[in-house]
């Protein structure tokens, strides 16, 4: 598979410099969104606020990093993957593998 600069527009089964995938700045998007309901955790508990209310944000963070898990994955199956089946067969154990690996994660 022919990879391109980053700055480059891909053309169809080309995957750019640097595993970039459309999907990451929502995944870094989603990321930060954890990072700040981490923080607020953090503040939370420094601050002696009740249980129930460090739950519900414990839980914002569980999902804010479940659906940038899922996204990341599902991308990496619809991209990565999909061009490697249609690739000319070299290297399908790898793939396979790596589809098997990736799959734990969901």
């Amino acid at each position: 598979m022919k990879k391109q600069p980053a700055n480059t527009p891909l053309t169809a089964g080309e995957q750019p410099a640097g595993h970039q995938h459309t999907s990451h700045p929502l995944v870094i998007k989603r990321l930060k969104r954890a990072h700040g309901h981490l923080a607020a955790v953090v503040g939370m508990i420094e601050a002696e606020r009740p249980c129930v209310d460090i739950a519900q944000q414990l839980h914002a963070v569980e999902k804010a990093l479940s659906r940038a898990r899922r996204v990341l994955i599902e991308d990496h199956i619809d991209n990565c993957l999909d061009a490697a089946v249609r690739s000319s067969g070299e290297g399908q154990g790898a793939d396979l593998a790596e589809f098997k690996a990736i799959t734990r994660y969901l």
